[in-house]
């Protein structure tokens, strides 16, 4: 059972690093050019205020898993055998839910940019 487990841990990775690498050549350029032609200011503003409330929801969740895992790392310090694994146990969903908070946030990123690159150029 564990074999067959880590058989389809492989497959899913390989899968996802191979969906990351695909490339689209599908493209319809009337899409793209009626994008361009409604660039409004609202589209900047848009982005502006979607970048603002991104760098503070990933600056507070940066300041927050710090804070949580120093203090469970000086916790786990002066903590007896049974409270290091207890405290173990609580350190994984913390760094998860951090990865996963700054995962989000670089894609949201990502994201703003190619918005703001598409309503910005000219065709």
């Amino acid at each position: 059972m564990k074999k067959l487990d880590k058989v389809l841990s492989v497959l899913l990775i390989v899968l996802m690093l191979s969906c990351v690498a695909m490339t689209v050549f599908a493209v319809d350029t009337s899409l793209i050019d009626n994008v361009t032609a409604t660039n409004t200011a609202a589209d900047g503003q848009f982005a502006r205020i979607g970048s603002v409330i991104v760098s503070y929801i990933t600056t507070a969740a940066m300041i927050l898993s710090v804070v949580l895992i120093a203090v469970l790392g000086i916790k786990y310090m002066m903590g007896s055998l049974e409270e290091k694994a207890e405290y173990k146990k609580s350190l994984v969903p913390l760094l998860v839910g951090a990865a996963l908070v700054f995962g989000a946030s670089a894609l949201a990123k990502i994201i703003i940019a190619l918005v703001t690159s598409f309503s910005n150029t000219t065709p």
